[in-house]
Order: C-alpha cells, then sequence, then structure tokens
C-alpha cells in the first residue's frame, strides 16, 4: 500500500505507478513498450531512480486505465489487492477480478477520506487463532463463542453484524452490487487492515452469513486472501473453518437449545412455525435454522429437504405466524450500501469543501442521487453548527 500525506517523491510516484501496472494485469515490458521507452527505463521509474517525465506519466496513466492526477493526487492512496486475488479466480470471466478491483478502489477512497480529514482508523483486533490439526468444526464453535464473549454480545441475535465489523473492530466493510455467483471478499494489508466486500444483490440474512463466513477468515487466517462463492461447498479446511464459525456465531449452540427446547416443549414434531420463529430469532434464513438445527443433533438429518419436497416454508406463512406482512425488498438492498463510518466521513468532508459531489461520486464509485441521499441534512448541520455542540477536543 502507498499512503501520501505529503508532496509525493520519485519513489513514492514510482510505486503508485507499479500498484496501476499490476492492476492493469500489463508486464513491464509491455508497459514501456506501449510509451515507446525502454523497459529499463521504466523499471528505474518503477524504483524511484528516475524522475517520471509528465508526457511519460500521462502516457502510463492512459495505457493503465487511470490518470496522472489520480497517481499525483495528495491523499491518494494506492493498494495492491488485485493480484492478491488473481490465483484464486476459477476463470477470467468469473467476476473476481472486478469485485476485487472495486474493493480496492472503495478501500483506497476510504483512506483518502481519512487523510483528508486527518483521521486515524482504529483497529480493535482480537488475536489471530490458526487453524490446528483436528476437527475445524470443534475448533470454530470455541473460536466463535470467544470472539462472541469478547464482543460483549451474550446470547443474543447478531442482527446488525456491519456495523460489529466496522465500528467493534474495525473492519474495512463495503457492500456493493457484485457478480451473482460471488457472496463476498476478504482481504488483509499491512497499511490498511482487514477489508470485505459483500454482495448487496443477496437477501440480507445471506449477507449476514457471508460478513460471519469472512469474519471467520479474519479470526484464523487474515493474510490470506479468499473469495466465498455462493454455488461452491467449503472444501478445504480454511473453507470449513469459515463456514463452521459462521454458524456458530450467528446461531450459538447453547442459545439455539435454549430457544429450541422452549419452544418445543410438549410437541412431538418440528414445525414450520417452529422454524420460522428461530430463524426470526437469531436473525437468519430459514434454511440456515433448519441445517444448525440439523447439525445440532436437534432436528434430524434431511429435515430441511423435506421441508422442501412438502411445499417449502414460504414468505406468506412466515407472514401469519409473525404478524407482518413480508416485503421481498425489504430482505435485499436497493442500491450500493455505504456503512456508517464511512458516511460520517463523506458528510464532513463535504461540509469543509474538501470535495464535489462529482468527486465524491467518483471517489465512491456512486450516483451523483445516491450521493445526495447520503449527503442528506447535511445542511441543517452546518445550521446548527453553534459553538455550545462543539465537541470539546
Amino acid at each position: 500500500m502507498t499512503v501520501i500525506t505529503a508532496r509525493a517523491s520519485d519513489r513514492e510516484i514510482g510505486q503508485r505507478l507499479r500498484i496501476a501496472r499490476k492492476t492493469a494485469r500489463l508486464t513491464q515490458a509491455e508497459a514501456a513498450a506501449a510509451i515507446e521507452i525502454a523497459r529499463t527505463t521504466l523499471v528505474a521509474i518503477e524504483q524511484g531512480k528516475r524522475r517520471v517525465r509528465t508526457h511519460e506519466l500521462q502516457a502510463l496513466a492512459i495505457r493503465y486505465g487511470t490518470s496522472a492526477n489520480a497517481i499525483l493526487r495528495r491523499e491518494a492512496v494506492h493498494l495492491g489487492l488485485v493480484p492478491q486475488f488473481r490465483s484464486l479466480a476459477r476463470c477470467p470471466d468469473d467476476g473476481t477480478e472486478e469485485a476485487a478491483q472495486l474493493l480496492t478502489g472503495l478501500v483506497s477512497a476510504e483512506v483518502e477520506l481519512e487523510n483528508a480529514l486527518g483521521v486515524a482508523r482504529h483497529r480493535n483486533y482480537p488475536r489471530a487463532r490458526p487453524i490446528l490439526p483436528g476437527d475445524v468444526g470443534i475448533q470454530a464453535e470455541q473460536d466463535a463463542q470467544e470472539l462472541r464473549v469478547w464482543l460483549g454480545l451474550g446470547a443474543g441475535p447478531v442482527r446488525d453484524i456491519v456495523s460489529i465489523m466496522e465500528l467493534d473492530l474495525g473492519i474495512r466493510v463495503h457492500v456493493r452490487r457484485l457478480d451473482s455467483r460471488i457472496s463476498g471478499l476478504f482481504a488483509y494489508d499491512d497499511g490498511v487492515g482487514a477489508c470485505v466486500l459483500l454482495n448487496a444483490s443477496h437477501p440480507l440474512a445471506r449477507r449476514n452469513y457471508t460478513a460471519a463466513h469472512e469474519l471467520g477468515h479474519f479470526t484464523s487466517t487474515r493474510r490470506e486472501p479468499a473469495v466465498l462463492w455462493s454455488d461452491e461447498s467449503p472444501r478445504s479446511r480454511e473453507e470449513r473453518y469459515a463456514d463452521c464459525f459462521a454458524r456458530s456465531l450467528l446461531t450459538p449452540a447453547r442459545a439455539v437449545k435454549q430457544r429450541f427446547d422452549e419452544l418445543t416443549a410438549g410437541h412431538s414434531h418440528l414445525t414450520r412455525r417452529h422454524v420460522i420463529l428461530l430463524a426470526d430469532r437469531f436473525a437468519v434464513s430459514r434454511e440456515m435454522m433448519v441445517r444448525r438445527l440439523e447439525e445440532l443433533g436437534l432436528a434430524r438429518t434431511g429435515t430441511w429437504d423435506w421441508f422442501q419436497s412438502n411445499g417449502g416454508i414460504t414468505n406468506r406463512q412466515a407472514d401469519r405466524v409473525l404478524g407482518t406482512w413480508h416485503h421481498p425488498a425489504a430482505d435485499t438492498s436497493d442500491g450500493d450500501y455505504v456503512p456508517k463510518r464511512l458516511g460520517l466521513l463523506v458528510r464532513e468532508a463535504w461540509k469543509r469543501g474538501y470535495y464535489s459531489e462529482g468527486q465524491l461520486a467518483q471517489l465512491l464509485k456512486l450516483h451523483r442521487l445516491e450521493v445526495r441521499d447520503l449527503l442528506d441534512g447535511v445542511e441543517t448541520e452546518r445550521c446548527e453548527a453553534d459553538e455550545v455542540v462543539q465537541l470539546p477536543r
């Protein structure tokens, strides 16, 4: 990662150009030939041993799909996350590259805003827990329970896991629409810390599970980038650990067993009503709830498959049980979601005149109307900027 908070040196500019070249998937020879310079010259520029000339910088920026201003901008941040994901791609058009570039751009934008406002990101990371020999499910269950205790969650449901990751732990979390096959990405960089990207197109319960899954990677193998595919079952020990960690974090065994006993006391069969109430209690999907009951031995193996073969558990049935009218849109994002902390940084940067609406839209990769929604009410905050409510710092 390159973070510039003062005038960029030749070495820093060289680092930025190297990252931009790798992101564009060009070799040094290809980039040098594209702007008609020797490869040794490009090597010297990237190493900071030779100052890049203006026409060279402009030509390289165009070839790399960026701008000279982005390379030189004082607060700009350049990350090398994309190359980390290339070895994980299943095929050239699987969406991994695009999603990784999006994550890189969003994290870079977040850090740029922090630099502009003079804000330091607070990290509250628990110690990493390497995956040990033996049953990964048992270890994942224990590690998830310890994290719940460490976060002070008790036995209650985790209804806003994104805020917990962002505000309590200091993980950078972004929620944007991705290829439907990708549920989420996780990456770690020494300079910016842990970074997660979730698919806004997926239902809320599914997104929460993906976030918990990526939190499992953060807990165990945080320095190894990972992509969670929606159509792939866990295969490696690392993926099986993250999968078990997610289920254990969202549906802790003791709490599930206690609530299950309370609801099924005096009953001889597990009913759709039981499943609906349990899923609502723990803020997870009905399928995940039944799978967890099967895993804990509270339901027979194949219970979910039986429900599916006999009409399933529908939203209309959930409406009748919960006394609410189900709106499908309530379970999915109607647009790209900007996390709470980042939203506050955006509003403050705009109030101070550091960025225009257009610049924020370009920086955050949002439509200008989405930026306006994000800035809604800022003018009122300006009017309320009285000394009485000024923060005592």
